[in-house]
């Protein structure tokens, strides 16, 4: 609230000016009450999907690191002997709990596919008979590139983010999940349930130590991508037309202006 006071004799409603907007925004100008009324946000991921994306980020690197010490073992008897500590044990057991977890939340989150809004779906699904999205995938990628002055708009992924998700995310985690399965088949023991279900992908492969290689470079695949996703969605909250990092807190996409595209 602001007081002018330029005449005392003046009557006292000409010499009070108050801000229009005061009355709800405090400091507010006319502009920002106008950018207040306007839609400005979108409801675009659910519950649900929000909390799979948190859960499977936090599995992800405990996989990330137990499986990375699993491949390169520490020096155990720098610990303590042999007989007097389980490193080795708890770092492959907290490695098999987060690939479960993984694996049910990976489950739950196809079954919200099918119950869930539409942009639940679009990880799983590329429309790459739409001629538009592929114009608009060559864009992201000129905009990816520092080629465009100014981005697009969207509620959902971008046409690239959908492809990345949908090849590190929807046949990534299918891929480790199968070959993390069959890994631990061997230890559960042959005839086992475990190794009926997913010995048959080791045979595909060859023998074990082929399938451990393969899911240790697909481990690596998921690494490159964790660094990729993080940069470009700091870099687009910052740079493009609509909110990113809080989105997928808050469920609501905030769009920093109200241009039509």
């Amino acid at each position: 609230m602001r007081i002018e006071v330029d005449d005392v004799t003046a009557p006292l409603d000409k010499r009070i000016d108050f801000y229009s907007a005061s009355r709800l925004t405090g400091d507010a100008t006319a502009e920002d009450l106008e950018t207040i009324r306007r839609h400005t946000a979108v409801y675009v991921y659910e519950t649900p999907v929000r909390l799979w994306h948190w859960v499977n980020a936090a599995a992800i690197i405990v996989l990330c690191v137990t499986g990375y010490l699993i491949g390169r073992p520490p020096p155990s008897m720098d610990i303590a002997e042999a007989t007097h500590q389980f490193t080795f044990g708890y770092i492959r057991f907290a490695h098999f709990a987060a690939g479960m977890i993984m694996t049910v939340g990976f489950f739950g989150r196809i079954y919200w596919a099918f119950v869930g809004n539409h942009h639940a779906r679009q990880m799983f699904r590329l429309p790459v008979w739409n001629r538009h999205w592929w114009r608009e995938v060559l864009f992201e990628v000129r905009w990816y590139a520092f080629l465009e002055k100014e981005p697009k708009k969207y509620v959902g992924h971008n046409p690239l983010a959908q492809i990345a998700m949908f090849f590190f995310m929807t046949i990534g985690l299918s891929f480790m999940i199968l070959t993390g399965f069959a890994l631990y088949a061997e230890g559960v023991g042959q005839g086992s349930l475990m190794d009926t279900v997913f010995g048959p992908v080791r045979d595909l492969v060859g023998n074990s130590q082929a399938l451990h290689s393969i899911h240790r470079l697909g481990m690596w695949a998921i690494v490159v991508f964790i660094m990729i996703h993080i940069y470009a969605a700091i870099r687009e909250d910052i740079m493009s037309r609509q909110s990113m990092v809080s989105t997928m807190i808050s469920g609501h996409r905030t769009f920093k202006d109200d241009k039509p595209d």
